[in-house]
């Protein structure tokens, strides 16, 4: 099967945080504030991505007020924090969604994230992630995490199912 006969049947895209969303960086300021950073265009991916039908949902294994301040800025409703089986989040997120595993897209950047990469129609992940996943993974951005693979795999997904164009047309006027 290639790339876009495995992307077509996508309606939900489920994402890692660190490392995929942001560099995997955590910092601490000195009275133990944690900050994040977030690629804009990243962000803009994502808004289009769910404009164009995809349903959107974080599953991470940290917790982090600020993953859920990210969130809520995108419109992502869908957030599992300090999630220690990946697995069983992602078949709540499926029942939630009303989806098949072969109907989500997952996109990570470590080993923990391997057990859903296998169950999902279309595995993903970023230019700089462990080597273990590369084998199990049906694509890899050219770009890092938090540097712009997420929006790099939305307009993938969106070229693959033929929205691309329409939603570039807005800015194209």
């Amino acid at each position: 099967m290639d790339l876009k006969e495995k992307i077509l049947p996508i309606k939900a895209l489920i994402m890692d945080v660190d490392g995929v969303l942001t560099d995997g960086r955590i910092i601490f300021d000195s009275n133990g504030v944690e900050s994040k950073q977030f690629d804009v265009r990243d962000g803009h991916g994502l808004k289009m991505l769910a404009r164009s039908g995809v349903a959107l949902a974080l599953l991470t294994g940290r917790r982090s007020p600020v993953v859920s301040h990210r969130a809520a800025e995108l419109g992502i409703d869908i957030v599992f924090q300090r999630c220690h089986d990946k697995l069983k989040a992602f078949s709540q997120i499926c029942r939630r969604l009303g989806l098949d595993d072969h109907e989500i897209a997952y996109i990570g950047d470590d080993v923990v994230d391997i057990p859903v990469l296998l169950k999902v129609g279309f595995a993903a992940t970023v230019a700089d992630a462990d080597p273990e996943l590369v084998p199990v993974v049906d694509w890899q951005s050219s770009r890092p995490g938090g540097r712009g693979a997420v929006r790099e795999l939305c307009r993938l997904i969106m070229q693959a199912q033929g929205t691309w164009d329409k939603a570039m047309a807005r800015y194209l006027v």
